[in-house]
């Protein structure tokens, strides 16, 4: 199977998660890998709705550099803060990922079936949109924590196919020291949080898998009642389909609390990869 997915986040993952897979590293003697591409779309309800373009090379077998682009549809929010008496602000916010892993240990390292691969990362996340809605809001953002438009998040994966069950099935567990505000499409906090993620993926059949993911959510800021909740963890199931060698398709149910002004529970959203 082409594992790992991209995830929204521009990494090898599942919908929101990563793995310590990369995404297509070199094969068949090739020299470096080749580039992968994708798309994802989630519909939170309200009017929001979030779209990702992702892309990864993986130029030798354990590095991977990822870039993915995020654009969130604010929805009512605007609507909402001026009919409470607020000014104008933005409808979009646009957040830009850098990232670049590092595989210190292969699955089956040293001829050990039980050990883990294992991959380190560093993501730059920029918010271009954020800064000018906080001005928009006399500084309103910054007073509540979200003081920032950009933060680095380091991420420690682990990951392993269990093949003694009925079906093969992929754990992949890790850890995340961030600054970030929903993944940073609400800005970002000036303190790092280190919050848990993993994911579980049954491979039914050769092309044919089922994924469960859960990702925790820093709440290192103040809400504003009716405006920011709180955020809540987020977790989702995903299906995913192999269409063919090199193209992948999954869609997912998610449930992520508050996002912004109102609930994001009971949402669906599809993401797609191509591998060159």
């Amino acid at each position: 199977m082409p594992l790992p997915l991209h995830e929204i986040e521009g990494n090898g993952g599942v919908f929101s998660t990563l793995s310590a897979y990369l995404v297509n590293p070199p094969r068949n003697g090739e020299p470096v890998g080749r580039p992968s591409i994708g798309f994802g779309y989630i519909n939170m309800g309200y009017g929001r709705d979030l779209m990702a373009l992702t892309l990864t090379e993986t130029p030798w077998k354990r590095l991977e550099l990822g870039f993915g682009y995020d654009l969130l549809n604010l929805g009512d929010l605007p609507t909402a803060i001026k009919a409470q008496g607020g000014p104008t602000i933005d409808d979009n916010l646009a957040l830009y990922n850098a990232n670049a892993r590092l595989e210190i240990l292969q699955e089956g390292e040293f001829g050990q079936n039980w050990v883990p691969a294992i991959t380190a990362g560093i993501h730059y996340k920029y918010n271009d949109g954020i800064s000018q809605i906080n001005n928009q809001l006399g500084g309103g953002l910054t007073a509540i924590g979200l003081s920032d438009n950009q933060g680095l998040d380091f991420t420690l994966y682990g990951s392993k196919m269990l093949t003694f069950l009925p079906r093969p099935v992929l754990i992949n567990l890790g850890g995340r020291a961030t600054k970030s505000a929903e993944i940073g499409l609400l800005g970002f906090t000036d303190e790092y949080s280190f919050v848990f993620e993993g994911s579980v993926v049954v491979l039914l059949t050769d092309k044919f898998m089922l994924a469960a993911e859960y990702k925790q959510q820093p709440g290192s800021f103040t809400p504003v009642p009716g405006l920011i909740g709180a955020p809540s963890n987020w977790w989702t199931i995903d299906a995913g389909y192999v269409i063919t060698p090199h193209m992948t398709i999954a869609v997912g149910y998610g449930h992520f609390g508050t996002v912004a002004n109102h609930v994001a529970n009971a949402v669906f959203g599809i993401t797609t990869k191509y591998e060159f």
